[in-house]
């Protein structure tokens, strides 16, 4: 990634300054509400934002109200719009933004905000995976980066010395990943071997990314609504077989979708988890073993040169309602605008374990020591900007993606349970999955 390209406009006081809605009568306030999908320590940062932001400025009051996980807060804006009461800003989640893109008069584009109320808004002042996943054909942002994660393997340094294994050479590839889970089995080093949260993103969205395969036809989405999925290949079904035989032999465990498994790792129960790197927050507050973050594993005979990892995480969507005031809108452009300063940016990352989403404020990280001072912390940056940028690694744009998630995670457990091979989970998943891709399209095209 360039970090040379600085953040301009966006972070500059006098220009957040600008921005600032006049209230309706002297003494007023303009209240926004946000709707986010954050807990436990994230979701204390998402509060202390908030707080900051109301202290910074005294024309806003902004509201930040925990609307449930990522899936329940996207299904509660779209009722909420229908509604005719959707919030000023809703936190959709990365694979939302297919769904977002069609939702039409229920969204106002960062964009055309920016272009409405004079928001200082450079694309290019967000690092290229950030901006390329929410990017428009012709670059133009359509949401507002926020909180931009990757995943990676977490792992529990005492367990590797307890079972033989060197802390400082964590596994590489999936080959000695395997190993290293079958040692760490036989050793009982801990009650359990690996686990792995987000199964959907990390071992097949993400394994497609770094090995360059497709996902998806279309560019994974990007260049039309007639995608049809490709995650019954061989590499896709070898993944989940790899898997499967893990789990038989006692050194995998599966957990739960999404993030159930994390406090799995956390809590000291598995020496191997993956995760986001946002994960970082939960794991300091809780963990009582020494840990440290790694590259996600990688399969080198299908591609020798790794790409990059794809963000994980959310972006911020300004959202429209009757009667939605000129300022409610230029309220929501200066807290956009307050969250976009470098040291906002840096801070964040810091508290979380998110991705700086801007360069400057992966500099201002940088320059303030935290890496240094916290090795591992650039571990998701670097692997973000590893390789080249492919169609087959910028991201997905799948529309309802989260149910095709759900169908993904339904197969992964009939397999992992017995109930049916690789090959036929994998082939269902696909058989299903387009299914759904059929329905979004054909409501897209009205």
């Amino acid at each position: 990634m360039d970090r040379r390209v600085l953040l301009t406009g966006v972070g500059s006081v006098a220009a957040w300054t600008a921005l600032r809605p006049r209230p309706a009568a002297a003494g007023d306030k303009t209240t926004i509400v946000l709707w986010h999908a954050m807990s436990g320590a994230n979701g204390e940062e998402v509060e202390r934002l908030a707080r900051d932001f109301n202290a910074s400025q005294s024309d806003v009051m902004l509201e930040a109200v925990f609307k449930g996980t990522y899936p329940e807060t996207l299904t509660a804006a779209i009722a909420a719009y229908r509604a005719g009461k959707a919030p000023h800003i809703v936190q959709i989640f990365e694979v939302g933004t297919g769904t977002m893109l069609q939702a039409g008069p229920a969204i106002k584009p960062v964009w055309k905000l920016a272009e409405e109320t004079g928001l200082a808004l450079d694309p290019k002042a967000y690092i290229p995976g950030v901006r390329g996943y929410y990017s428009l054909p012709d670059g133009k942002l359509a949401s507002m980066p926020f909180n931009s994660s990757t995943a990676v393997m977490w792992y529990n340094r005492d367990a590797f010395e307890k079972a033989g294994l060197d802390p400082d050479k964590p596994p590489a590839t999936y080959d000695d990943f395997a190993k290293a889970a079958r040692t760490l089995a036989s050793k009982a080093a801990t009650p359990i071997a690996s686990t792995s949260a987000w199964m959907t993103w990390i071992q097949f969205e993400e394994y497609a990314a770094i090995q360059n395969l497709p996902y998806a036809t279309e560019g994974n989405g990007y260049d039309g609504l007639g995608a049809q999925l490709l995650i019954n290949a061989k590499p896709f079904v070898d993944q989940l077989q790899r898997f499967m035989d893990l789990s038989k032999d006692g050194a995998f465990k599966y957990a739960g979708r999404d993030t159930a498994p994390d406090a799995v790792f956390y809590s000291g129960q598995a020496a191997i988890g993956f995760g986001s790197s946002s994960g970082r927050a939960d794991i300091v507050k809780n963990a009582k073993f020494r840990y440290a973050e790694a590259f996600l594993p990688t399969e080198p005979a299908l591609n020798p040169k790794p790409n990059n990892s794809i963000i994980g995480g959310a972006s911020l969507w300004a959202m429209n309602a009757p009667k939605r005031s000129e300022a409610e809108y230029k309220a929501v452009a200066a807290f956009y605008g307050f969250i976009s300063k470098p040291e906002q940016v840096a801070l964040y990352a810091q508290h979380t374990g998110y991705v700086p989403v801007t360069s400057a404020g992966y500099e201002a990280t940088k320059q303030a020591g935290y890496f240094e001072k916290n090795p591992g912390t650039d571990v998701p940056a670097q692997q973000l900007g590893r390789g080249e940028l492919t169609p087959n690694s910028r991201g997905l744009r799948l529309g309802r993606l989260p149910e095709i998630r759900v169908i993904l995670y339904e197969e992964i457990e009939k397999a992992l349970q017995g109930q049916q091979g690789a090959q036929a989970a994998m082939d269902s998943a696909v058989s299903r999955g387009n299914r759904v891709l059929r329905e979004f399209q054909k409501s897209a095209r009205g």
